[in-house]
């Protein structure tokens, strides 16, 4: 596990195994950011030659390495890209970035010193925190031929006053964000209702968070009808996961619920196989809840938060919810099932309504909900949609400063006939397929209580990362939304 500390030593003095650098691309070439402005000194005045002659230009993200040849403690430098210098304070998601980006290209290395753009704490924290993100590696189930050793110490530079209780946030959120990564990549082979259900009531425990589990009998006796019905196919019966952060200052309460299937197939209206290789990360949603909650819980906040798990393996066999089955799901509402793919939106309304009984001042549910939400807004960009404009703008407000992409999306009332069932009070799909992230939206608001603040985000391109590492963005499960709902907590909570 890579550790994180600040240092207030000079740049030229600190012994290091690389010491990284700030670039930013200009007219004239590269040019050094601040926190390395003597630098260039030390090298003999030949840095920016340096960087022509590699082609370096300063470009977000770019990366250069070079020995120092015995003229600095450090034996190479990194010359990180951080794109155009700006008018006034750096975006803490520039700097995010741009350490993640330079300690992804040190693997391996015993630690890593930066001496990044880091005046105030928050820059400080930014610098951590996307170091220690992109430092990211799953490798346990990789031989050891095959693994690469992590970055061991991260070191920030920097004289700012608070930058070491900054720099301990960021591994908290951190270590909030990477756990949810590992749930995500983890087959689930190893990662079935049950097994989900354990590790969140070990965790939240240490934590000091409550949490009661309802197994499938249990589930069966309350009424529990969506959860109930997508789990009945796989021979890993469902879990209902309530875990519960109370602060005895708080005056206020939110609800979180997370989509958790923790395998996809689709059921009896079978995905493609194409579509089906990364469904272990179907359970993204409630995860992210988890680790939410475990970082709420470890920094302390000042607001009651509640968490929902819903968790379920969508398979088929004889025991399969079929199409056209009828549902009778926790808030008492009949639901018609047209496609059993449709099946997160089932396990969300039996905890949407479940929550709405603890009181909240707000529920966020969050979930890889629909193919419509990639095809809308692409890999990156969460939906955000919600029966409170303010709240909505809240949220999309919190994830950009997260650096989590986030767009506000509308509910239009014409695709509420599309869910009309002539059996049932509602059917789980429209069978038209333009605007079916909208409507999954609207049928989840179905379920919610007149007078609930609600929201509901779909995560379903941006919990997993199909392409190449960016930032400090691995590869496969990213952790997304993770702080985006800590941030929710943490404005509640002030």
């Amino acid at each position: 596990m890579t550790t994180v500390r600040v240092n207030a030593s000079a740049t030229v003095s600190i012994e290091t195994s690389a010491l990284v650098i700030g670039i930013h691309a200009s007219p004239d070439g590269p040019q050094t950011a601040p926190g390395a402005d003597d630098l260039d000194q030390a090298l003999g005045g030949q840095l920016a030659a340096t960087l022509i002659a590699m082609g370096f230009t300063g470009k977000a993200e770019e990366i250069a390495k070079f020995p120092t040849f015995g003229a600095l403690p450090a034996p190479i430098v990194v010359a990180v890209g951080l794109g155009d210098a700006p008018e006034g304070d750096y975006k803490a998601e520039t700097l995010r970035r741009a350490a993640g980006a330079a300690v992804r290209s040190l693997a391996g290395t015993p630690d890593v010193t930066f001496a990044l753009p880091a005046p105030t704490a928050t820059e400080a924290e930014a610098i951590a925190l996307g170091a220690l993100l992109g430092a990211y590696g799953f490798s346990k189930y990789q031989t050891n031929g095959q693994r690469k050793a992590p970055v061991g110490e991260v070191v920030v530079l920097t004289r700012a006053e608070g930058a070491e209780a900054a720099a301990q946030r960021a591994a908290t959120l951190a270590e909030a964000v990477n756990l949810v990564r590992d749930l995500v990549n983890t087959p689930p082979s190893d990662l079935w209702p049950a097994k989900l259900a354990e590790i969140a009531e070990e965790t939240a425990g240490k934590a000091g968070l409550s949490v009661d589990i309802l197994d499938e009998i249990a589930l069966k006796d309350a009424g529990y009808g969506g959860i109930v019905g997508v789990g009945q196919g796989s021979t890993n019966p469902p879990r209902l996961v309530r875990a519960a952060y109370a602060h005895p200052e708080a005056d206020k309460t939110i609800a979180f619920v997370g989509k958790g299937i923790t395998f996809d197939s689709g059921g009896l209206s079978l995905k493609p196989a194409a579509s089906m290789d990364w469904m272990k990360s179907d359970m993204g949603g409630a995860a992210a809840v988890l680790g939410a909650l475990l970082a709420v819980a470890r920094l302390g906040l000042k607001v009651n938060v509640i968490g929902y798990l819903c968790l379920a393996e969508n398979m088929p066999s004889g025991t399969a919810q079929r199409p056209s089955d009828v549902l009778h799901t926790y808030s008492g509402k009949t639901v018609e099932v047209l496609d059993t793919d449709a099946e997160g939106r089932l396990v969300l309304i039996d905890g949407i309504a479940r929550a709405a009984e603890d009181a909240p001042d707000l529920i966020i549910d969050v979930a890889t909900l629909t193919g419509g939400q990639i095809i809308a807004l692409g890999w990156r960009t969460c939906a955000v949609m919600s029966n409170d404009d303010e709240l909505r703008a809240e949220i999309v407000e919190v994830a950009q400063a997260q650096g989590e992409g986030a767009w506000g999306m509308p509910l239009p009332e014409e695709l509420r006939k599309g869910l009309d069932s002539p059996i049932a009070d509602i059917a789980n799909l429209n069978p038209e397929r333009w605007g079916g992230m909208l409507a999954a939206g609207i049928f989840l608001r179905e379920f919610v209580p007149d007078g609930v603040r609600w929201a509901h985000v779909d995560m379903a391109g941006p919990a997993f990362n199909k392409g190449e590492p960016h930032g400090y963005t691995p590869k496969g499960g990213t952790g997304a939304l993770t702080r985006t709902l800590f941030g929710i907590a943490e404005r509640y909570a002030r």
